[in-house]
Parts: C-alpha cells; structure tokens; sequence
C-alpha cells in the first residue's frame, strides 16, 4: 500500500471479525502457554511447577535403567523435563489446530488490505 488514507478514501463499513482479529492479532495467535512478561519476569508455564510431586510407577528397559543408574543420571529429573517438552509441544499443536481458521482469516485480510504499519515501513 502507498500513500495516505483520506477519509473520502477510507471505505465506511461495519467492523467484522477480521477488523476484531487485527487489533487483538497478538492476544489471538500468540500461544496461551507462553505469555512474555516485561522487565525480566519468566514465561508463564504451562503448567503449576509449584505443585508437589506425586511418586508414580513407570516400566524402563532394564538394561538402560542399569546404565543410566551407573551414570548416576537423575530419572524424576530427566523424566519430568521430557514431559515438560512434550506437554507444551502438543499444547502448541492443539492451540494452532484450535485456531488455525483464526489464523488463515487473519492472514488472508492481511494480503487483501495489507498491515497498519505498510506505509510506516522502510524495508
């Protein structure tokens, strides 16, 4: 997009959900799990790292359970931090699938009407 709007350029129409989606794009297509926080506060996780642990039975193979003992590898440890990564990859894959028709609408008004920001841009 070049040049300025005018008012006698702007179209006058209703708002619609696209018009709803632009202005909230950020709140809408950033994942829940991870909100970012100014003046070096964390993420917020996505689960409660605070609650208390829960002793639990798994079933290992023998012989790496045996090595991984030997080399004095911490299994609650190792475990927990796996099910932290495949927790907030398969909450990432469920939010996109949520709100993949979100997404895809916000992305064709972008290509229709281009961004805000398009005449503001020097690159």
């Amino acid at each position: 997009m070049t040049g300025s709007l005018t008012p006698a350029s702007v179209e006058r129409r209703l708002p619609t959900a696209c018009d709803y989606y632009m202005i909230n794009a950020h709140n809408i297509c950033a994942p829940q799990t991870y909100k970012y926080v100014d003046k070096g506060k964390t993420m917020q996780q996505s689960y409660n790292s605070q609650a208390p642990k829960k002793p639990t039975n798994v079933s290992i193979n023998s012989d790496l359970l045996s090595k991984a003992k030997s080399l004095k590898i911490n299994l609650s440890a190792t475990l927990e931090s796996a099910l932290i990564k495949l927790v907030n990859e398969k909450q990432r894959e469920l939010w996109r699938e949520e709100n993949r028709d979100t997404i895809a609408s916000y992305n064709q008004m972008v290509e229709e009407h281009g961004t805000f920001s398009d005449d503001l841009r020097s690159f």
